[in-house]
């Protein structure tokens, strides 16, 4: 990794970590399929919309602050299968990634759409004010409607660092 890159390592190591939890997440919900079809409100995205949604935000907001034009992620159905082959070309995406090309990352001005708004921010806004929070409010979207359904999961399957006894609950 490249010192000089405090935006690639913000971004990019972060978004691989948490693109692995919602694969973990995919494997919560084996012979519960259908949970990826509910939803926490009527409108708002299913869970399935949720990941494929955050898997989408990871590669709109690395490519731009890399400089790059962002990949065409594939749209398989939004079920268990199809939503890992989109995190799995998400990761794959991400790790061609130089950081290199992250160094004039928090100067650099990315012009976006933030739903019918027009933006122009600096990377460094762009990542900490808009892709990242993001990414992170569709993945805790997902966890959340796992959760409201009856799938077994808790905040070391989010994170992935946390560790509790069999039984714990909080």
């Amino acid at each position: 990794m490249n010192d000089s890159s405090p935006l690639y390592t913000a971004s990019v190591p972060v978004f691989r970590h948490y693109l692995s939890r919602l694969n973990g997440f995919l494997d919560r919900t084996a012979g519960r399929e259908a949970v990826l079809t509910a939803r926490l409100a009527p409108d708002m995205f299913t869970c399935g919309q949720q990941i494929a949604t955050a898997s989408g935000f990871a590669l709109r907001t690395a490519f731009p602050l890399a400089g790059l034009p962002v990949p065409v992620l594939p749209e398989p159905p939004p079920d268990r299968d199809g939503l890992a082959v989109r995190i799995a070309a998400a990761q794959e995406a991400l790790a061609t990634l130089d950081p290199g090309a992250f160094a004039a990352a928090g100067t650099r001005r990315i012009r976006h759409r933030a739903g019918f708004a027009d933006l122009d921010q600096s990377g460094a806004d762009f990542l900490h004010l808009f892709g990242m929070p993001n990414f992170l409010f569709h993945t805790s979207m997902a966890f959340a409607i796992l959760r409201a359904n009856g799938i077994e999961i808790g905040k070391a399957d989010f994170d992935g660092l946390h560790d509790y006894p069999p039984g714990f609950r909080l």
